[in-house]
Order: structure tokens, then C-alpha cells, then sequence
């Protein structure tokens, strides 16, 4: 089976090596950037690597009808045409771009094409997903879902204490977008980094938690009068996000400078990005927390699921490239083995409502030492 994976980045070079490990794979990674593609290749020389600028979607359409299925990795702002290229060539595709726009505007065209398109296929959104829907399934009646979650350096360095485990600029967009939630059945609209509390998380510490537009299509398709999302990081980066965003640093509206026009966003990001980068020897640790509470047969039961995952020194992945790429690897997999066939946009939840997927999800993760801890507490 033909696999490429469109993105070379953080996530998508490990996704890579990970499928290139299975001889009956035949994998390519397709990119821009060599240096990113020369990076992928020295994690599993078995992949293939293709240099091709992926931002042309009629030109994603014809490379990817070479291919069996694909994994969409490219940054959030080309995301959706990407997806939509790939439908276009009517492969199936598993997607971790995180693009803001609504993936089932693409629904009825993968319907049309046969495809079956698993969206936000990562850690968070992602396996938070498929846990919420996996209890959702099981429950008469769901109360509650909580998530918290966050992707952190080892070692905290001042003053942001944080490295870029993802897209930085996808970082910034959990501090700027409004952040949707549920609570007592309405929907809330809170600004991003507000309602801080402070969590402790055992080989961790304690670790103060945001509100962030992290619900995504949980919002819409679980039914519950309660449904939160929120980002954790070291005590402190709150304040100075804060700070940046109120003073304007955030912004995308253009600016004249001595005659040349610049976004505040875009100064920002040249600052920042260099701050934020995992660099040589740089360890990280993913932690999330997912809670969700529902009544089963006239009791009131509690299923709460526990993920603490770091670097892994052997193979030299990091965590987060762990935790969300090798979800999508092995929902690849899950989608060729035949488990999964629905046709049509599907978001993680929907996976959850079918037990062998889960299984199949939590025990490919476990092969790669990504645990979730499940804990059912009555009452």
C-alpha cells in the first residue's frame, strides 16, 4: 500500500518514519522545505521524501491519486484546501492539519468521491475526541466532559517557560481565537487565557490551566449541558501572553513602519518563533486529562482518562510529534484494516461510538509507549 503524508514538519517527519517501519507500507513525505525532508529521512531512511510545494491544491490533487491513502500534516492556514484537494483524488485521508474552517463543508464531496476523511486526528483535539465519544456511547446520558491538556519543555527556561512542540503559529492562535464552551446547556463564549486555575499533575507539578478554543466539533456533536477545554502550561505564562496580546503584539491589521507596511503578528512571530524552538537535546512531556461524567442504568458514573508521555531518548521523537502523529498513523491503519468505513467528513467522536476502533486505537498507541490510563469511579 502507497501512503504519503503531505508535511514534513514537527509531526508529520515522525509519522513518516513511524508507517516506513512497516514493510508493507510503501511511504513518501512530501514537502517545501529540504532540510525538513532531510530531517524525516534520518529518522527511517525506508521513507521516501519528495520536495513539492503543497499550497497549489490542483497540484495536491494530481500527486496524491499515486497514492493509496494520505495523511494531511501541512500548517493550519492551508489545511482545508489541502483536505480538499485530496478528496478531489478520492484517497481516503487522515488529518491533523487543525484548520479553523468547518470540515463538513466537505462532507457531501467526500460522500460523493467514497471517501472517508478522519478529521482532527490528533492527541487534543483527537484521542480527547474519541474518549469523550467512546463514553458518550456507553452512557444514557452524558453530564459532563472535561479536557485538559498541554505540551511543555522538560526543562522551564524564563521568562515563557515554553517551547513550540507544534506550529507556533497555531500556538498563537490559542491565545487570540474566543474560546467556545458549554455550560448548563448553553453556548459560552469566553476570551482566550481566561478562568486561570492551578493543577497538579504527579512527575510534573503544578501547572495553571486557560480557557482555549479547544472543543471544536465536541461542541456540536456531543450532547451534554457541560463541555470544557483547556490548555495547560507553567505557572506564569498566562500573565505575559496576556500582556502581549493586550498590548497589541498579537495583531494582524498592518502597520506602517518608516514606509513599510508589517503586522504586529508578523514582528511578533520573528521574535518569538526562535525563543519557542525545541532545540538540540530540548526534552518535552505531554500531559492530558480527560473527564466525563454520565448516568448508566439510574447510576451515576465517572470514566476519567490519564496521559503522561515524554521524549523518548531512543528514537529522538518528541512527545507531542508522539502523542498526536501516532494517533493518525494508527487511525491509518485502523481506516486499511477495514475497521473504520464511514463514508463522508468524520471527526474523532464518531470513531469513539465503535469499541473495536477505540481498542484498536488505545492498544496500537500502547505498541509505541503512548499509555491512556483509564480510571471508572461509581457515584
Amino acid at each position: 500500500m502507497k501512503i504519503i503524508i503531505l508535511g514534513a514538519g514537527l509531526v508529520g517527519g515522525p509519522m513518516a518514519a513511524d508507517l516506513a517501519a512497516d514493510s508493507n507500507l510503501d511511504v513518501t513525505v512530501a514537502d517545501i522545505n529540504p532540510k525538513s525532508l532531510e530531517k524525516a529521512k534520518a529518522l527511517n531512511n525506508a521513507m521516501k521524501t519528495l520536495q513539492k510545494d503543497l499550497s497549489k491544491p490542483e497540484e495536491v490533487t494530481l500527486l496524491v491519486r499515486d497514492y493509496d491513502m494520505a495523511i494531511n500534516a501541512v500548517p493550519g492556514w492551508m489545511g482545508y484546501q489541502t483536505l480538499e484537494a485530496i478528496i478531489k483524488a478520492g484517497k481516503n485521508v487522515v488529518d491533523i492539519a487543525f484548520f479553523p474552517e468547518d470540515p463538513f463543508q466537505l462532507d457531501n464531496l467526500a460522500k460523493e468521491m467514497g471517501v472517508t476523511a478522519v478529521m482532527d486526528c490528533g492527541v487534543a483535539p483527537g484521542m480527547s475526541n474519541v474518549l469523550i465519544g467512546y463514553a458518550d456511547h456507553l452512557f444514557d446520558e452524558t453530564l459532563n466532559a472535561e479536557i485538559y491538556v498541554g505540551g511543555l519543555p522538560v526543562v522551564r527556561e524564563w521568562p515563557y517557560e515554553y517551547k513550540a512542540v507544534f506550529s507556533p503559529a497555531d500556538v498563537i492562535e490559542e491565545y487570540t481565537r474566543p474560546a467556545r464552551y458549554v455550560e448548563n446547556g448553553a453556548l459560552v463564549i469566553r476570551e482566550a487565557l481566561s478562568d486561570p486555575e492551578y493543577m497538579h499533575f504527579d512527575g510534573v507539578g503544578t501547572l495553571e490551566s486557560f480557557n482555549s478554543d479547544g472543543l471544536r466539533s465536541l461542541a456540536d456533536t456531543i450532547k451534554a449541558p457541560n463541555l470544557k477545554e483547556k490548555t495547560l502550561r507553567y505557572p506564569g505564562h498566562i500573565q505575559i501572553m496576556k500582556i502581549l496580546r493586550e498590548t497589541g503584539f498579537f495583531s494582524k491589521e498592518p502597520m506602517n513602519i518608516n514606509g513599510v507596511e508589517i503586522s504586529p503578528l508578523d514582528f511578533t512571530s520573528k521574535i518569538l518563533f526562535p525563543a519557542w524552538q525545541m532545540k538540540e537535546g530540548d526534552e518535552d512531556v505531554t500531559v492530558m486529562k480527560v473527564i466525563i461524567d454520565g448516568m448508566k442504568d439510574g447510576r451515576k458514573l465517572r470514566y476519567e482518562y490519564d496521559l503522561h508521555d515524554r521524549f523518548d531518548k531512543v528514537s529522538g521523537v518528541h512527545s507531542m510529534a508522539r502523542t498526536t502523529g501516532y494517533t493518525a498513523t494508527v487511525a491509518l491503519r485502523m481506516i486499511a484494516a477495514g475497521l473504520y468505513q464511514q463514508k463522508g467528513v468524520s471527526v474523532p467522536e464518531f470513531i469513539g461510538k465503535h469499541p473495536e476502533c477505540v481498542k484498536f486505537l488505545l492498544d496500537g498507541l500502547k505498541q509505541r509507549n503512548v499509555v491512556y490510563q483509564e480510571r471508572i469511579i461509581e457515584g
